[in-house]
């Protein structure tokens, strides 16, 4: 298994203080969103095909390894380039799932298409985060799944090589990925499938758009004329390659530190139209008192070192909630953010996480049901949990630019989304 699955011992890890303006452009690997989606559709096609600039990280891994599993061809050698030889889907077979959201939700209906058993388990949070709406609806259109009594994992998914589809209900308020896992396989279901989002809100909106966008350009016919509705047609797909981009959310602490320092970076290799919420973060660029811009070398923020403080719904932008958050607790003035409950069912329940270590450098937080009230006050250095999650040690580390001190009790979680980063980081904002 590589070493990346594996889950490492904690790295204690001081946030180096910034040596001044950060200015640089950088390349960083590709969007996970969007890599995790291009190998369960290569995976599910009837012809090879290759994937672009992959994020090489553990989630993404984890996602490689549940396919190869299952019986799938991938080969993970350059970070340039991977490729996919489609295969017959079998069982019995263990996927191990980590703390990924998109393994444990897009996984089970391609592991309903397998001719056997497929036992999905993971780390040890993973068993509380949610998949209920998902695995009902996965059950509505055909699959048989013994879940643990929570309705989450472990679990085992009874493929049986074919599932019939038809349509279903979910409310996906919980979590976008319960529609996307409802939709990627769709076009190898015996009648497609037609889903209805029935919740009050569509938490991360932009990434069921990708799904969309990606099945697609796989060869898929979809149909989401009809809001909150979706229908893919069976069919086949055949070999498509994917071009993978840059990570947005993986980039954003990177800008945090052009804001806070007075700065300019740059993520270079950023496409003229882009699958991913860019319009969102412009703007929240623009409330928090920098510009953002896309040109012929990429996407570029440029900051004063001042930060304003924001009032923002960030629903279809939940993933930037937590360096957001230490924006905030760095800005002139208070920052309400709201629109994020679904947060709560995270790598960690991501606002009481925010709301603890915040508050305990002396920022004055208040948390909401969906969302934090942040205060700013003189901050002091200190402890900083990050719970295994990879975005809380994004928002420790843009804090750490400004406020000496911070101890991370574990920067090693970042391997998730980008095994580089404390090194990537400690080059960056010390203007090497």
């Amino acid at each position: 298994m590589p070493e990346l699955t594996k889950l490492q011992p904690h790295q204690p890890w001081t946030a180096p203080l910034a040596a001044g303006p950060v200015r640089t452009s950088l390349r960083l690997p590709g969007s996970k969103s969007m890599t995790a989606r291009a190998l369960v559709l290569s995976a599910i096609g009837t012809g090879p095909a290759t994937i672009a600039w992959p994020l090489r990280a553990r989630d993404t891994t984890l996602m490689a390894a549940g396919l190869a599993a299952l019986g799938v061809g991938v080969e993970t050698g350059p970070d340039e380039r991977w490729s996919v030889r489609p295969a017959a889907l079998r069982g019995p077979t263990q996927i191990d799932v980590g703390l990924a959201g998109t393994i444990m939700r897009f996984l089970p209906a391609v592991a309903g298409l397998a001719d056997g058993p497929v036992d999905f388990d993971g780390d040890p949070h993973s068993r509380s985060r949610p998949l209920g709406p998902l695995l009902d609806g996965l059950r509505e259109v055909g699959l048989r799944i013994d879940a643990a009594p929570g309705g989450g994992l472990p679990m085992t998914v009874h493929g049986t090589g074919e599932v019939p589809g038809g349509e279903v209900r979910v409310d996906a308020s919980g979590s976008s990925q319960f529609v996307s896992g409802l939709l990627l396989a769709a076009p190898r279901f015996t009648n497609g499938v037609l889903v209805r989002h029935v919740g009050p809100t569509l938490p991360s909106a932009p990434h069921v758009r990708m799904t969309v966008r990606m099945l697609r350009a796989a060869g898929a016919v979809v149909d989401d004329s009809t809001p909150d509705t979706w229908r893919v047609e069976p069919g086949e797909l055949p070999g498509h390659d994917f071009t993978v981009e840059p990570d947005l959310s993986g980039a954003m602490p990177f800008f945090a530190a052009a804001l806070v320092t007075g700065g300019e970076v740059t993520l270079t290799g950023w496409p003229a139209e882009s699958a991913q919420p860019v319009r969102q973060l412009i703007e929240l660029i623009e409330q928090l008192g920098g510009t953002a811009t896309v040109g012929p070398t990429g996407l570029t923020v440029t900051g004063t070192g001042i930060v304003h403080g924001l009032t923002a719904d960030l629903r279809e932008v939940g993933e930037l909630t937590p360096v957001l958050a230490a924006l905030a607790a760095l800005a002139d003035s208070p920052s309400r953010l709201t629109g994020v409950a679904h947060i709560r069912g995270h790598e960690t329940d991501r606002l009481a996480a925010l709301a603890t270590e915040l508050s305990g450098l002396g920022a004055q937080v208040t948390e909401l049901p969906d969302g934090l009230q942040i205060d700013p006050k003189p901050l002091r250095g200190g402890a900083f949990r990050t719970y295994d999650d990879h975005r809380m040690a994004h928002a420790a580390a843009v804090l750490g630019l400004l406020v000496p001190g911070i101890e991370l009790d574990d920067v090693g979680c970042t391997a998730k989304t980008l095994p580089q980063f404390p090194t990537l980081w400690s080059t960056v904002t010390a203007g090497m």
